[in-house]
């Protein structure tokens, strides 16, 4: 494994175009790559292909990172290798359907037409999760794939969920994780005024409070909110 500080001189001579300081990056973050890829299997890509979508991820975030994040690497890396899957995931459209899903999909509608038969209604999506101990997400992904191909802008056809497409059923990514990966790009960080781009690396890359923030700073908590708002806002003009 190698040290933080190795890892901050492979990250410079990588951006310098050294690809021997690349392949050493990738090699040594391998169990960081498999860890993540283990998250979306099952869901219709094969291992090989969601390692190399990590594999691209970790390369972004090499390009992307700055040592004045004041983070390790791997924490910087982490949600740009998961955003690399989730965007192919979300462009690709549709969900290839393994033997495990189709055979979980026919205990689920087994359960469904056991239901409704009984109570006259159909159950809803979160009844059928507590039946089978699933998280709702899953149910969805499971539920559509008794029809294929699956794609997961389709509209569902159960009773809470019929003005909702898949897509729109599954959990949704969190605004910090997204402001995240938009910071990655170095260069809207460095538009940002030397106390603007200090708040934004205590609140989204050192995960302190606003109160903390401001006790650094030396505003008001109520200050540091309506700055992060301004900067936010301001970030993603930059970003467009």
């Amino acid at each position: 494994m190698l040290s933080e500080q190795q890892t901050f001189e492979y990250i410079r001579a990588a951006k310098e175009g050294d690809s021997s300081a690349k392949e050493a990056l990738l090699e040594n973050n391998v169990s960081l790559l498999k860890s993540i890829v283990r998250r979306y299997l099952g869901k219709g890509v094969e291992f090989d292909d969601l390692f190399q979508l990590a594999s691209m991820g970790l390369l972004k975030a090499i390009n992307g990172f700055d040592e004045r994040f004041g983070v390790r690497f791997s924490t910087y890396a982490v949600p740009m290798i998961a955003g690399e899957i989730k965007r192919f995931m979300r462009d690709d459209g549709s969900i290839k359907v393994s033997r495990a899903m189709k055979t979980a999909a026919k205990s689920i509608n087994k359960f469904v037409d056991e239901y409704t038969s009984e109570k006259g209604s159909q159950p809803s999506i979160k009844e059928i999760a507590q039946n089978f101990g699933m998280e709702e997400g899953e149910i969805a992904f499971v539920l559509g794939s008794s029809r294929m191909p699956v794609s997961i802008y389709e509209q569902a056809d159960y009773k809470d969920e019929k003005s909702k497409s898949i897509a729109e059923k599954l959990p949704s990514v969190d605004d910090q994780e997204e402001l995240i990966e938009k910071l990655q790009l170095k260069t809207a960080l460095d538009e940002l005024s030397e106390r603007d781009r200090k708040i934004i690396i205590l609140r989204y890359f050192r995960d302190m409070t606003q109160s903390e923030v401001a006790e650094v700073i030396g505003v008001s908590q109520v200050q540091i909110s309506r700055l992060e708002n301004k900067i936010v806002c301001e970030m993603k003009k930059i970003l467009g």
